[in-house]
């Protein structure tokens, strides 16, 4: 079946590594991209590696995680960072990297959502 180019594709949201849905080979070059951003050893699990809508869904609770692990680290560093005997320099870098990393992995969420919602239309579509 042929999807037809969706709005997923046209938001600044879709990942560049991912080809448009329903174009040749779409959902491979989605089910690798997922893969990169879950764990490897998960990488053994043939159900993940069988259902990418399955993938998807592992990878949308992976970087959920990962960004509240990041904002956890940017919300305690001021406090924690100075116990540890680092610099102020070093404390203040540490605390961009942070802010950082937060805008980087809720773009990944967005882009791994916009995902998803790809891999069920193409699923709904079959």
């Amino acid at each position: 079946m042929i999807m037809t180019l969706t709005t997923t594709r046209i938001s600044s949201d879709w990942p560049c590594q991912v080809k448009t849905p329903g174009s040749y080979d779409w959902e491979r070059s989605a089910a690798k991209w997922l893969r990169e951003l879950v764990p490897a050893r998960y990488a053994s699990y043939p159900a993940l590696m069988r259902h990418p809508v399955l993938l998807a869904r592992h990878a949308q609770i992976q970087v959920q995680n990962e960004v509240r692990v990041a904002r956890t680290a940017l919300q305690t560093a001021r406090a924690d960072l100075p116990r540890l005997g680092l610099p102020e320099s070093v404390i203040e870098h540490t605390i961009k990297m942070y802010a950082a990393e937060v805008m980087q992995l809720q773009h990944i969420a967005r882009s791994v959502r916009a995902v998803t919602q790809a891999l069920v239309d193409q699923n709904a579509g079959r």
